[in-house]
């Protein structure tokens, strides 16, 4: 099955913030560390501790590094509490976006947001003013080098998945939320696939294409969240030009 690519469209988030593979090491830090606090420090028990792992592998974050960060986590280390907060608003031309924090200070993070949103003319809303917008689904792309389309969606249907787009160079695999962490395991054992990118995400049900001249203000946003340090992840529904996107 083809289609629009929708990770094509949320994947500005990793443009200039994931080439700072320090910054990229300390949030995968913290989402080990809050994955450990919820479920315990046994990957075997706790999925989404493993699938913290899986992230980080993915990123080649240092074999030392996680087992520092899982040790933080149970107390083993001295530990930072980290509190999950999600914000929501709009960009240049009422374009939606979420922004999921992982921070140890919410007064801080909360000003910090506020005052990016405010700076590149968007505006911070209250909650549920876009979430509505998008839809929470695991997504696992494949790289699509020398795999077989009919193979890699019998493999990922059978275990779980809901659907698999054909995308030019790579493969999006679409799960449920709870069906994820199976689906990425069944994919991942299987040697002749390379995973670039898997998580659960807020994908968007539509998307909107702004003006040259806002988009400029959008990315900006978009690159100055990335850039601050508390914020995992970033969404919106803006359909970006190919020429403005981050090498």
């Amino acid at each position: 099955m083809s289609g629009h690519s929708k990770w094509a469209n949320i994947k500005n988030k990793k443009g200039a913030a994931d080439a700072k593979r320090g910054a990229v090491f300390t949030k995968i830090g913290r989402e080990i560390a809050v994955a450990v606090k919820a479920g315990g420090p046994d990957p075997a028990s706790n999925s989404k501790l493993r699938d913290a792992i899986a992230k980080a592998k993915a990123a080649n974050m240092p074999g030392d590094n996680i087992e520092r960060s899982i040790k933080k986590a149970s107390g083993e280390l001295t530990a930072v509490n980290y509190e999950e907060n999600v914000y929501e608003g709009y960009a240049q031309e009422g374009v939606a976006v979420i922004v999921e924090t992982l921070t140890d200070n919410t007064n801080r993070t909360s000003a910090d947001i506020r005052h990016i949103f405010s700076k590149c003319g968007g505006s911070l809303g209250t909650t549920g003013c876009v979430s509505y917008m998008f839809e929470k689904k695991g997504l696992i792309v494949v790289d699509g080098s020398g795999v077989d389309e009919d193979t890699l969606m019998m493999e990922a249907l059978e275990a779980g998945a809901d659907d698999v787009v054909a995308q030019d160079g790579y493969f999006e695999i679409y799960t449920t939320p709870a069906d994820f962490s199976a689906v990425r395991e069944a994919v991942e054992a299987n040697k002749d696939y390379v995973i670039l990118d898997a998580g659960v995400q807020m994908i968007p049900s539509n998307t909107v294409t702004p003006s040259a001249e806002a988009e400029v203000k959008i990315r900006r946003l978009l690159d100055m969240l990335e850039d601050n340090d508390d914020v995992q992840n970033v969404y919106h529904n803006a359909e970006l030009s190919d020429e403005g996107e981050e090498e």
